[in-house]
């Protein structure tokens, strides 16, 4: 058996999934438990599944853009499938149509919102004295 690869089909796959984890020790927490497989399996892909940062992605998006390798080739180049990377180019081009449109939403820095707090009081300030004096005026009016 060394070397092959067994391939298993549907009814196989979801007597497997279905069946308990009794007694093994696998990771953390995993002794006796009693804890399906299918969830063993989505503990070990939650674990190991790729990250990509944002340079990497935009990278290959526009490496596909050139249209000098298929789109195929480049996904089995990166090892990706191909519906991730159709779902960073639709990322990418979404993200490229707001900011064309103007929408340039951002986080604001700490310095920024300190001085719009202080900006915010001051106007309030100055606000509930003009309040105060019209109301000091109204009442000079009416006595």
């Amino acid at each position: 058996m060394e070397g092959t690869t067994q391939v298993l089909d549907a009814t196989t796959v979801s007597y497997i999934r279905d069946v308990p984890v009794t007694t093994t020790k696998i990771g953390k927490g995993y002794s006796n438990t009693g804890s399906s497989i299918s969830r063993l399996i989505r503990e070990v892909k939650r674990n190991t599944a790729k990250r990509f940062d944002a340079e990497y992605k935009i990278r290959v998006v526009l490496e596909g853009f050139r249209k000098e390798i298929p789109v195929s080739e480049l996904c089995r180049r990166e090892k990706i499938s191909t519906s991730v990377y159709y779902l960073w180019l639709k990322e990418f081009m979404e993200g490229g149509k707001a900011r064309l449109k103007g929408a340039t939403l951002r986080e604001a820095t700490k310095d920024e919102t300190d001085k719009l707090k202080e900006e915010n009081s001051r106007l309030k300030e100055l606000a509930g004295e003009q309040a105060l004096e019209l109301f000091l005026f109204k009442k000079r009016l009416l006595w």
